[in-house]
């Protein structure tokens, strides 16, 4: 009775910490929630929204692509990913979605949103930064990486490359 009651706390004991370790890691990479903004009017012909999650890796990301375009007569709008549920995609020339893989999946309002506009998916680009880098949904032609600041000019690049043509932005 002994030995089974030492098995129970030390069973116990390691269910504990891994329920700890879970909240830790939660609390740890978690991402921040983004206050919406506009940038331009939006009786603009062109429009950009601006999907993301925050994190520094995510804010530099929008900043840089908020900063390249805020000068063209482009309506930007930016949003928390958790708010997709409640946008048209044609409302919108291209959407910008940047996501955390979390939790081994994508958050729900992204796949959810993904799935809702297989139609319209000429027109979003989909960033998923992961712990590994390579993690993206199936049938989703993402870039992806790992949330590195250095690497923010880099994604930013690519990102215009795939929104420029969708703006009709030539530079």
């Amino acid at each position: 009775m002994k030995r089974f009651r030492n098995i129970l706390y030390i069973f116990l004991g390691v269910m504990a910490v891994f329920f700890l370790f879970l909240i830790w890691y939660q609390y740890q990479y978690s991402m921040g929630d983004i206050q919406p903004y506009d940038v331009n009017s939006p009786s603009m012909e062109k429009k950009l929204l601006i999907a993301t999650q925050g994190s520094d890796f995510k804010d530099s990301i929008t900043n840089a692509v908020v900063n390249h375009y805020k000068m063209d007569s482009i309506y930007i709008k930016v949003i928390d990913v958790r708010d997709l549920s409640q946008i048209d995609p044609e409302d919108f020339n291209a959407i910008l979605i940047a996501h955390t893989w979390e939790n081994w999946k994508p958050p729900t309002e992204v796949k959810a949103f993904i799935e809702r506009t297989k139609n319209d998916s000429k027109k979003i680009v989909v960033l998923t930064t992961s712990g590994e880098g390579s993690y993206k949904m199936e049938d989703v032609d993402a870039l992806t990486g790992e949330s590195i600041i250095e690497d923010v000019p880099d994604f930013a690049q690519d990102i215009l490359e795939r929104l420029n043509p969708l703006l009709d932005v030539r530079r």
